[in-house]
């Protein structure tokens, strides 16, 4: 047992975490399928009648070495409409598209700034070789202009997410603007926004209606509002070309599935089509978090503050009792412990408003 003091140490901190089996019969107000497309089959029937028809339904390869599909490059050149840049490139996973920017694109000499409240995967890869990183404050503009401003790299980068995965808050308009004052490349992580926020639901770049630039990188994942799995980066043709010489992930992986990619493209196409109606129901279901939580919250992800691993948990076992699932999120992962509840559109407004006042009761 060669990790018996670790695991019982994560215990009694209440740290401990296991795999539950899926449970269909719960509200689901845990997932971030922010849109419930995972439950819409129309798009899976429509994925599979179109697969059907292609020669193969695996993508066999990298996708520089004959795995390359038409599938993948209708999708990329239809993301790169919908949100103005271009290039693009699919790939495995948002995890895998955070270590290819950042292991690829920081280079030595250059120096990469980073928000200190980044996902993981993104504080992984700069740790990766010699990478030369500092973490500014969340969301801190002016610490970010000043670190800018004193830099003397050969290249500076700039890492954000367009909605934070845990405490669900913007990041500030004021970014796109300093990162250009300053030449600085700008790596936007759309995960959480993607799909969720913007005129065309099309993330950060649209709500704030920003101009796209050479120094601005997209990337967004693809198992969240698309209800698929996967990917996506957009950039200029330059990086995009940089990316598929020097990006790991991107050489020497297997290309994103052939269902997954048109799946996804089938998705885009029905948010695009139907982002009147889904902007609709997203403000509707912000409000009812407002009214009975006093939560104010920009996208979907609602964070509900406890500050205690254990009452975390316990809150988390009482909503199922009461059939909702939602997640407990503890240290290390944020800095106290949160429900986090995602208003996704697959459940009703009733629902969530059940959920709402059953978690105010229960906090209290």
């Amino acid at each position: 047992m060669q990790y018996e003091n670790e695991l019982k140490a994560l215990k009694k901190a209440g740290r401990y975490r296991s795999r539950e089996l899926i449970n269909g019969l719960y509200k689901d107000f845990a997932s971030n399928d922010y849109l419930g497309l995972a439950h819409k089959k129309i798009l899976h029937e429509m994925t599979t009648t179109q697969l059907s028809q292609e020669i193969s339904h695996a993508s066999k390869a990298s996708m520089l070495v004959n795995g390359y599909h038409q599938i993948h490059k209708n999708f990329e050149d239809a993301l790169c409409e919908a949100n103005n840049f271009q290039a693009g490139v699919v790939l495995g996973s948002g995890f895998n598209a955070n270590i290819a920017l950042i292991e690829a694109l920081v280079r030595r000499g250059d120096k990469l700034f980073m928000d200190e409240l980044y996902h993981a995967s993104g504080v992984l890869a700069s740790q990766i070789g010699e990478i030369d990183v500092t973490f500014f404050k969340h969301n801190d503009m002016q610490e970010l202009e000043t670190l800018l401003k004193s830099s003397t790299a050969q290249r500076n980068i700039v890492a954000i997410e367009g909605i934070y995965s845990m405490d669900g808050d913007l990041c500030a308009r004021e970014v796109f603007d300093i990162c250009d004052k300053y030449e600085a490349i700008l790596i936007v992580d759309e995960a959480h926004s993607s799909g969720v926020v913007g005129k065309n639901l099309m993330g950060v770049f649209d709500l704030y209606n920003v101009k796209i630039k050479d120094n601005y990188i997209k990337m967004g994942t693809l198992g969240k509002a698309y209800g698929s799995f996967g990917a996506f980066i957009l950039a200029s043709e330059h990086i995009v070309e940089y990316l598929l010489n020097r990006a790991k992930p991107i050489i020497y992986a297997t290309s994103l599935s052939l269902y997954d990619t048109l799946l996804a493209h089938n998705s885009l196409r029905y948010i695009l089509k139907n982002r009147e109606s889904f902007t609709r129901e997203i403000n509707e279901r912000k409000e009812i978090v407002k009214e009975i939580l006093d939560v104010e919250v920009e996208g979907l992800i609602v964070p509900v503050n406890i500050g205690n691993n254990k009452k975390v948990l316990e809150i988390r076992e009482q909503l199922l009792k009461l059939n909702f699932a939602v997640g407990a999120i503890r240290q290390p992962t944020v800095s106290s412990a949160i429900i986090r509840l995602i208003a996704r559109l697959g459940e009703s407004k009733d629902d969530l408003r059940e959920l709402c006042i059953s978690l105010a009761k229960i906090r209290q």
